[in-house]
């Protein structure tokens, strides 16, 4: 689209200007005169620089999942109540308080005047609106189902957020207690067992070997931190850049489905989003094929993505979906169960929807229980940091205290 410079004046009389995206200057103006700008001249202008796009990217409000989800809400309702799609969008320009939010609903609404469909207007946003939400929305205008299509996009975008804020909640306590005690062991070398250092140097008398090897350690910290904090600069940069790939995002989110006591939790969300995403499409119209593409980009998963697109491969070939939901091996046979009862009874759907209910209040129950799981691990790696302190600090000072008493 050509870009455009405007001058207007707002309701307050001030004057404004500035450069916009638009088909032509009458769509330009009725954007404008939506937004509460009077246009005074509207004439071709040239595209912003990427740099001063990169700036402003920097500044500008980020548009949040919740923004989203509202949008979702507010639509829905006003659908429902029979607005019309432009009007509708022009009541939640008014309405939205996110700034840069209402930059895409303006956009939506110069879209639709051009005369395209709501779901190629929501294209045009692929970094908001992702395949999965443009999907429905197209589903629902072929199906003159659109108010009920945004009603469940809006449930279903309710359970991703929860699903996320229950997994970050899960990693919290285990991350923070790793970097307190990593603080915690950096402190006790760089501060404490120097301090120890000096009266066991004093003491001129051959040290165990314990005490050898955390002097030893403590002298490689403190003399090498330079160098050993350009290194954990370096491994965190490499680690990112592996797991930014396909191959490492494949391989890490594997892993992060087996590691002990956190994968178990990380695996019923992820399945309990497949089952969600799964049901909405499924009650929606969407065949089978199609659902199963769309629900492997919204796992947020690569190795539970790539299972879903086995099933999707499978169905093709004429497999059921129980078999194929068989061979990857990622459902427990329960679930498995029931997906062969929907199959059966042609109400996959409903059960796919007890499925995700049933991996939500396991996913809730985990976390609850962590930390009760989690402590007797940390009291265990406590009890040995103090062990090899006592062995290696104060066995010494143990023994030039009876070495005193016996000479007194």
């Amino acid at each position: 689209m050509p870009f455009f410079s405007y001058k207007g004046r707002n309701n307050n009389g001030e004057l404004v200007k500035g450069v916009l995206e638009s088909f032509d200057r009458n769509i330009l103006a009725k954007q404008l005169l939506s937004n509460g700008i009077t246009p005074i001249e509207i004439i071709p202008g040239i595209a912003p620089s990427n740099e001063i796009d990169q700036i402003n990217s920097l500044f500008k409000e980020p548009i949040e999942p919740i923004d989203i989800m509202m949008f979702s809400r507010q639509m829905y309702t006003l659908l429902r109540a029979g607005i019309p799609i432009m009007s509708a969008l022009s009541g939640l320009l008014s309405s939205t308080k996110n700034k840069s939010f209402v930059k895409v609903i303006s956009d939506l609404r110069s879209s639709l005047d051009s005369g395209r469909e709501l779901s190629a207007a929501l294209n045009l946003h692929p970094k908001i609106f992702n395949s999965f939400y443009v999907s429905m929305i197209r589903v629902g205008e072929a199906t003159g189902m659109l108010d009920k299509i945004f009603l469940r996009l809006f449930n279903h975008l309710e359970f991703e957020k929860f699903m996320r804020d229950q997994i970050k909640t899960a990693l919290r306590y285990p991350s923070f207690v790793m970097i307190a005690m990593a603080v915690a062991i950096v402190i006790v070398n760089i501060f404490v067992i120097p301090a120890f250092a000096k009266v066991f140097t004093s003491m001129g008398a051959e040290l165990p070997l314990m005490t050898r090897i955390l002097l030893s350690f403590s002298n490689f910290m403190v003399n090498s931190w330079p160098y050993l904090l350009v290194g954990l600069a370096t491994v965190t940069a490499l680690f990112l850049s592996y797991i930014g790939s396909d191959k490492g995002s494949y391989q890490w989110d594997k892993f992060k489905l087996k590691s002990p006591i956190i994968g178990p939790i990380i695996h019923k969300a992820t399945m309990a989003r497949f089952a969600r995403s799964f049901a909405l499409s499924s009650k929606s119209g969407v065949p089978i094929v199609s659902t199963l593409k769309l629900v492997a980009q919204t796992v947020d998963n690569h190795f539970i993505a790539h299972k879903v697109e086995q099933m999707c491969l499978g169905v093709e070939r004429g497999e059921t979906i129980l078999r194929t939901a068989t061979h990857t091996g990622a459902f427990n046979p329960l679930v498995l169960q029931m997906i062969a009862v929907g199959e059966e009874s042609g109400a996959l759907d409903d059960l796919m929807e007890e499925i995700a209910d049933m991996y939500q209040r396991d996913v809730e129950y985990e976390i609850k229980t962590l930390g009760a799981r989690i402590e007797p691990i940390m009291i265990v790696f406590l009890g040995v940091l103090v062990l090899i302190l006592a062995l290696g600090i104060f066995l010494p000072i143990w023994d030039l205290g009876k070495v005193s008493l016996h000479k007194s």
